[in-house]
């Protein structure tokens, strides 16, 4: 007999893996050299597709500033973790997806997973403005991707005054780019 915890761990997993757990997507275009001897992504390249798409959502609709010299506040990444359900391997383009599970006053959790492309006999088409803009939920082209992701996991960034290293307040706008994103946890 499972124990009600476990039951309910399993379904928010479960809830996880479903494509209306999150708000943002964007194409991961996969590299040769990202597979690792038995021909699928290494584990560890995971956490880069998971990274890439958080920043590239901070830049692009935040205004996150990546450089040292003009920027007011700089993100450490001080936890995260991913569960693998079914390998990809190059030459695929899996989606990446985010969710933000809790914005804090210098934190932001994360909620991630990437979904691979259908079985088809053409890959998903992927055109320029899918790899600079990303698109958000109920968008036609998530058609081309599973339903299922093949990969979950969970993010939390720090920010901090990049002098300092102490934690620095969210500017308003920045929050309100990723209150966009807050989706309430699967059950």
């Amino acid at each position: 007999m499972r124990s009600l915890a476990t039951s309910s761990k399993n379904q928010r997993a479960e809830g996880c893996r479903q494509r209306e757990a999150y708000g943002y997507f964007l194409p991961i275009q996969t590299r040769w050299q990202d597979n690792d001897q038995y021909g699928h992504v290494n584990n560890v390249v995971y956490y880069s597709y998971f990274d890439t798409i958080i920043n590239h959502y901070l830049i692009r609709y935040c205004g996150l500033k990546t450089s040292l010299q003009t920027s007011t506040m700089v993100g450490f990444m001080v936890a995260n973790q991913c569960t693998y359900h079914t390998p990809i391997g190059f030459p695929q383009i899996p989606v990446a997806a985010l969710a933000v599970e809790k914005v804090g006053n210098s934190s932001v959790h994360y909620r991630l997973a990437l979904f691979p492309p259908k079985t088809t006999k053409e890959p998903p088409s992927v055109d320029h403005c899918d790899l600079s803009d990303g698109f958000f939920l109920d968008h036609p082209k998530l058609a081309h991707f599973g339903a299922l992701a093949c990969t979950t996991g969970s993010a939390v960034h720090v920010f901090v005054n990049p002098a300092t290293s102490k934690p620095s307040g969210l500017p308003e706008d920045f929050r309100r780019g990723l209150q966009k994103l807050v989706i309430p946890s699967p059950v």
